[in-house]
């Protein structure tokens, strides 16, 4: 009889490493939870390989150091961020560019309301107006997207949309600070309102 048969019942040996993304996944989240409960500042390299139960070489494997897990934080904040965003508009019809932004804007809002204690440590860094914030750019983008769209459909004629879209994204995220300071429980006539104003300066009165 062949070697390679199982015995009943016998089970597989299970991997006794875990796959480097999940690792890194583990790492990551562990240095979230402990940069939101004690502060970025506050919190050790020792602590976060403690908490993910990885070896401090582990870390050094992937990191240099603290600011560059936090830098990784980010970019992970701004992709998930971002999906928010794009499941939200996605949910739109193909040529609904009203719908689109409107989901847009008030996924924004709701996003950001959510997020708004891991936004402000991974962003803490980043100046309002950085025209180098690649996160700032890249939402941007989608939005402009939208705005172009609805241009060509005939929706709406900005004479500058990048200006527009400008405009918007600065508006929606400083009005969102706003009901964020003011510890609101729900937002969801604010983003309502914040929406409807934003459609008003393309021209759209609900």
């Amino acid at each position: 009889m062949s070697s390679d048969v199982k015995e009943p019942g016998k089970q597989a040996p299970r991997p006794r490493t875990k796959p480097a993304e999940v690792r890194l996944d583990e790492l990551m989240n562990a240095a979230e939870r402990l940069f939101l409960e004690k502060g970025v500042d506050s919190t050790t390299i020792n602590e976060i390989v403690e908490a993910a139960q990885v070896a401090k070489g582990t870390f050094y494997h992937y990191f240099s150091s603290k600011n560059e897990i936090l830098e990784a934080l980010g970019r992970r904040y701004t992709d998930q961020f971002l999906v928010s965003l794009e499941t939200a508009v996605g949910a739109c019809a193909e040529g609904d560019w009203v719908g689109r932004l409107r989901a847009w804007i008030h996924a924004s809002v709701v996003t950001y309301v959510d997020t708004f204690r891991i936004h402000d440590i991974v962003y803490t860094n980043h100046h309002h107006h950085d025209r180098s914030n690649q996160a700032k750019n890249a939402i941007l983008d989608q939005l402009l997207g939208i705005i172009e769209g609805g241009t060509v459909a005939g929706l709406w004629t900005p004479k500058n949309p990048r200006v527009v879209a400008l405009l918007i994204y600065s508006g929606v995220h400083g009005a969102t600070d706003d009901v964020i300071a003011a510890q609101a429980k729900d937002c969801t006539a604010f983003a309502q309102a914040v929406t409807e104003n934003c459609l008003r300066m393309l021209g759209i009165f609900p």
